[in-house]
């Protein structure tokens, strides 16, 4: 495709492609597992996802991988097998065994708008409206759709284009939004026409919006993958990406290498790490949640902190701040986590733990992760996140446990680190 041709001119990129028939995977030792890419790109999907699948999509995403989800209008069931794009699309972040309450902060809407222009909004300093590829100004829609943003579930989503008579910056009528999910980051766009060069099958007729004068939709691909990739602003080496077969557009991804300023220190960074002092501080706490009770042992030693398990309506949050300093090149946030729970749902996730970045104002900055009773396993299972993006910032760290009036869900936590290198 034009898409991966322009990429691979750049001798940063690799293109990969999932054979037909292959399954989505992450940590296992195929060679299409998503661990192996930083990026993967889902154009127009045809056919739901599995429960694996999705599961593997979203552990992705979490620890650190780019997700390119292109959908189109509703009724787009090529196979008619009952699914079209949005559905699948929506089906992913609704029904997954990861985080299924909104974790990007967007859904695709059931829409099949005909014919647009939509234009992208003021926003200098974006990297993918403002890439290294070019000034994305616009795209086109020639039967597409649009999402609509729930920045309340997830304050990192962002609208970059709008349709026509949309408010600019609004929560309806985004033609092509981002967002973040635990260490990584998602992109959508509402119509396959955009990335199509006009090479399709034989026979069929494809509107050829990656070279349409109406738009800049080559740049606006272009820019986001690299986006997606971690690689804007930065020297990029080569790895490499992973595409469905079912469409004939597929994106590359890069591994990015960045020159860090100043200097700096191996340390890890958080006080009273694994609680053993049988006390909060420096953490702040709700009342019990340091915890050397045997219902809930430690990962190591002796004390835990154990968030929610009453049974009852409760919200426990356990937080630190900290100052990251400027200079390094990695800072890794970590900690194990052990979830047990009454609950016997299979779908609904009804006990959450969200873990979140804040600033100095009390500021949402990124939820990393939610988890739930749906995550329930026997054990303590270790999760990581990149806190480079606030390398020289003073942040806090904050868990915040919710439970409903029923059913206990208890979060416990043991080991917990921030390492800068």
């Amino acid at each position: 495709s034009s898409w991966g041709v322009a990429l691979q001119k750049t001798g940063n990129y690799q293109l990969d492609t999932l054979p037909s028939g292959s399954a989505i995977t992450y940590g296992t030792s195929s060679a299409t597992d998503l661990a192996n890419f930083d990026e993967f790109v889902l154009p127009e999907p045809n056919i739901v996802l599995s429960a694996a699948e999705k599961t593997a999509l979203m552990k992705f995403v979490q620890n650190g991988g780019g997700l390119f989800l292109i959908s189109d209008h509703t009724n787009s069931d090529r196979n008619n097998d009952g699914w079209d794009s949005p559905a699948i699309i929506n089906d992913l972040m609704t029904n997954n065994s990861v985080d299924g309450t909104d974790p990007f902060g967007f859904s695709v809407d059931l829409k099949n708008i005909v014919n647009d222009y939509p234009t992208a909004i003021s926003a200098a300093s974006n990297p993918v409206l403002h890439g290294s590829f070019g000034t994305v100004t616009g795209s086109v829609i020639y039967n597409g759709t649009t999402e609509t943003l729930h920045p309340a579930d997830n304050p990192n989503v962002k609208g970059l284009l709008y349709t026509t008579g949309s408010t600019a910056g609004g929560t309806a009528g985004a033609f092509f939004a981002t967002s973040t999910f635990g260490s990584g980051r998602v992109a959508i766009w509402g119509d396959s026409s955009t990335i199509d060069d006009g090479t399709g099958e034989s026979g069929k007729s494809l509107h050829d919006g990656w070279n349409d004068p109406k738009g800049t939709d080559a740049q606006l691909a272009l820019n986001a993958t690299e986006w997606l990739a971690g690689a804007a602003g930065s020297t990029s080496s080569s790895s490499s990406s992973s595409a469905p077969s079912s469409s004939s557009s597929s994106a590359p991804s890069s591994t990015p290498s960045s020159t860090p300023s100043g200097t700096c220190t191996a340390t890890q960074l958080l006080g009273n790490p694994g609680f053993e002092t049988g006390t909060a501080a420096p953490w702040t706490a709700s009342s019990g949640v340091i915890s050397n009770a045997g219902g809930e042992p430690a990962r190591t030693g002796s004390w835990d902190a154990w968030l929610d398990g009453f049974g009852t309506t409760t919200t426990d949050t356990l937080s630190q701040a900290l100052k990251l300093p400027a200079g390094c090149s990695a800072y890794r946030f970590g900690f194990w986590l052990h979830t047990d729970t009454a609950e016997t749902s299979t779908t609904k996730a009804y006990d959450t733990l969200k873990v979140q970045v804040l600033n100095g104002s009390g500021t949402v900055l990124s939820t990393l992760a939610t988890f739930s009773n749906l995550n329930a396993a026997a054990g303590y299972v270790q999760h990581t996140y990149d806190l480079s993006a606030y390398a020289g910032q003073t942040v806090t760290l904050k868990f915040t446990g919710a439970e409903d009036y029923v059913d206990q869900t208890s979060f416990v936590l043991d080991d917990t680190s921030v390492s800068v290198s």
